[in-house]
């Protein structure tokens, strides 16, 4: 924990809000909060669980998912603690190292979400620009090495960080904006020019998640390309059908992680109650939604769930577990 040594005051503390002036109702705004974290954490392990376990779902889009579930799981996991703690029992006090732990994993997991709707827009595009070559181009062996570089480019980050985070020291004792740890939201109580280091952060976000988004938006552009010299009307609905998912799960992610940095970097007079909305939103929705709508949306998946669900509520002493009541079939595009 070198990159903690500098990270003393006063007070070795930071207070972690809900949200600021609803104290009072803490109990209350707990129970919905329960149950998102509940879909959250119930709907990405199934999701998880019948990919690994149904054989006709081992192909590229569902490994991607199953990436983009372990990550949500993750992310919903870095934050559960402190949230239900403020929630529940009060316990507003965090140290200085805790508050640091948790806020690279809740930026680690951010930018691995958005690495792996990168992989997820790779996928589209071949399987809709290059049908032909798909099955050859995306093996597994093409997504165990994405899935490293995607782990390699944020191992990267940390490394980069550590450095930084080693030379900062903070005001103890102050009150922060969020339930969690955030980085523009920690930073401003540094001891340095919090501007400096806040527009630092602001760079790498904008470095990693910004380059991602250009890719995901040049992919689209040339799957619209594609899809639109498509003569059959009915051929062109079927390819856009197979990327609603995902659009989805990039505008869920991306447009509350833009409107939460700008409100933290850029405009001051922001409300602290919307900075607070606007951070459990980008964190809890995507891990919410997410296998709500792949659920939904993505016919082999859903059949799964309901297969599974099926499965343990009429399997008996002799029934056959979930893979044997299976018969073999091919994994179909979402329809």
């Amino acid at each position: 924990m070198a990159i903690f040594n500098n990270t003393t005051s006063s007070s070795s503390t930071f207070l972690l809000t809900a949200f600021p002036g609803l104290e009072l109702v803490n109990t209350w705004i707990s129970i919905p909060f329960c149950c998102l974290y509940a879909i959250a954490l119930l709907g990405n392990s199934m999701i998880l669980f019948v990919i690994i376990v149904e054989q006709s779902l081992h192909k590229p889009m569902y490994y991607f998912l199953s990436m983009l579930s372990a990550v949500d799981l993750c992310l919903t996991i870095s934050t559960l603690p402190t949230v239900l703690g403020v929630l529940w029992f009060h316990a507003r006090e965090i140290s200085f190292k805790v508050c640091l732990i948790q806020m690279t994993f809740v930026h680690v997991f951010s930018f691995l979400e958005s690495s792996v709707l990168v992989a997820m827009a790779l996928d589209r595009f071949m399987a809709i620009c290059s049908p032909l070559k798909y099955a050859t181009v995306l093996t597994d062996t093409t997504i165990m090495v994405i899935g490293l570089v995607i782990c390699m480019r944020q191992v990267i980050c940390i490394l980069s960080m550590a450095p930084a985070l080693n030379s900062i020291s903070f005001h103890g004792g102050q009150e922060l904006s969020h339930p969690f740890c955030y980085h523009p939201d920690v930073i401003k109580y540094s001891h340095y020019n919090p501007w400096i280091s806040s527009f630092l952060g602001m760079f790498l976000q904008l470095y990693l998640t910004g380059t991602d988004l250009l890719f995901i938006l040049f992919s689209y552009v040339l799957i619209l390309r594609t899809v639109l010299s498509i003569v059959a009307p009915k051929k062109q609905q079927k390819a856009l059908s197979t990327c609603v998912c995902h659009l989805c799960a990039v505008t869920i992610f991306y447009v509350p992680m833009i409107s939460l940095s700008i409100s933290h970097r850029l405009l001051n007079s922001t409300s602290r109650v919307v900075c607070s909305i606007l951070a459990n939103v980008y964190l809890l929705l995507p891990p919410v939604l997410n296998p709500i709508i792949y659920s939904w949306k993505t016919k082999p998946i859903r059949q799964a769930m309901l297969q599974l669900l099926q499965s343990k509520g009429s399997q008996g002493p002799n029934g056959r577990g979930f893979r044997g009541g299976w018969g073999p079939r091919e994994a179909i595009a979402s329809t």
